[in-house]
């Protein structure tokens, strides 16, 4: 922490890695802290106008990717949990889920300089054990230069790493897991079809549609810098956060001929359900979901390891420009079927 004696935040530096779980400095955007109240905390980020993952997008016009937010929640959570409630630098973390809501879109927008983010996190739950804190639930308002922009929900829990290993041995012990299975290695979709200008962030593969549902593989590749920015046993939560985005993007584009341009993730609820395995292929189930407003469509996505769920997501994707009539009939009826 180092907040100055009036609250002000500082966006001179980063906070250390380890506090954040991150390897690479260009991947640390919390850059101070302080306690306001007994549950409450502050947060302060700087937001990169730049990025080779986070800026790789078509959407016009240009705009702080949501899910570059998301990430900034994640660092926010874990910096808590080990400056606030004593969580020891080398236990391990599990994400049992989290929602975003983009409160304002017009916040997202690029300035002349790097985005001053200001998180306002407040102690909603705490999970204990022998006496220990293990968990945390925080309920977080994210402002950007002054502006609020998101909100965001979310709840994890830590351990020690012996701990860590046995619970992931046990799991791992009653799936049939072997080298020869590896992930879907399959011809990635094109860039724009989810939105994107690099076919290096892609993580879809194969994708079936049908007359209400997506059916896509899901690509792990663990050389992309930013989805694993260290080695890990199993598949990141910003992997599955994008796997979800990708494909309601691509599903609005090819069962709707909406533009990944005009398209900006709104709104996204998740739940982990189970830990995804490097060995197992992976698939995501999108499916239609009612529209809840003219400018809005939104999609039930299933991500499955051999037909057992290991996420579910509700993801609303925004307009940025209002849908006409026609689309909105098809949607209605595409829906409806």
């Amino acid at each position: 922490m180092s907040a100055t004696l009036d609250g002000t935040l500082s966006y001179s530096n980063t906070v250390p890695r380890a506090g954040v779980h991150r390897a690479a400095i260009c991947e640390v955007f919390l850059t101070d802290s302080t306690r306001v109240g007994e549950d409450e905390y502050l947060f302060a980020a700087q937001l990169p106008r730049v990025h080779s993952y986070y800026s790789d997008h078509v959407t016009a016009p240009a705009a702080y990717d949501p899910l570059l937010l998301v990430e900034v929640f994640r660092q926010a959570s874990i910096y808590a949990a080990h400056t606030f409630l004593d969580a020891p630098l080398d236990n391990k973390f599990i994400f049992n889920g989290g929602e975003l809501i983009v409160t304002d879109p017009a916040a997202l927008h690029i300035g002349a300089r790097p985005g001053q983010a200001e998180i306002r996190a407040r102690q909603t739950g705490l999970k204990h054990r022998e006496g220990l804190v293990t968990g945390s639930t925080l309920d977080m308002v994210l402002t950007i230069d002054g502006q609020e922009a998101a909100t965001m929900r979310t709840t994890c829990q830590w351990m020690p790493g012996p701990a860590w290993n046995r619970m992931r041995d046990k799991g791992r012990a009653a799936l049939t897991l072997t080298p020869a299975r590896p992930h879907h290695t399959g011809r990635r979709v094109a860039p724009i079809t989810v939105g994107r200008t690099s076919p290096h962030n892609v993580v879809l593969a194969e994708a079936e549609v049908r007359d209400c549902e997506v059916l896509a593989q899901v690509v792990v590749d663990q050389a992309n810098p930013a989805l694993f920015d260290h080695p890990l046993d199993h598949i990141p939560g910003a992997l599955i956060f994008e796997g979800f985005r990708q494909s309601a993007v691509y599903a609005a584009y090819e069962l709707f001929g909406l533009s990944p341009r005009g398209l900006l993730l709104s709104r996204v609820e998740t739940d982990f359900t189970r830990f995804g395995e490097f060995e197992l292929p992976t698939d995501c189930l999108v499916r239609v979901v009612d529209s809840p407003a003219p400018d809005t469509v939104a999609f039930e996505i299933t991500m499955v390891q051999e037909a057992e769920q290991i996420a579910r997501a509700r993801v609303h994707l925004a307009r940025t420009s209002p849908i006409t009539g026609a689309l909105v009939n098809r949607f209605s009826y595409a829906a409806s079927v």
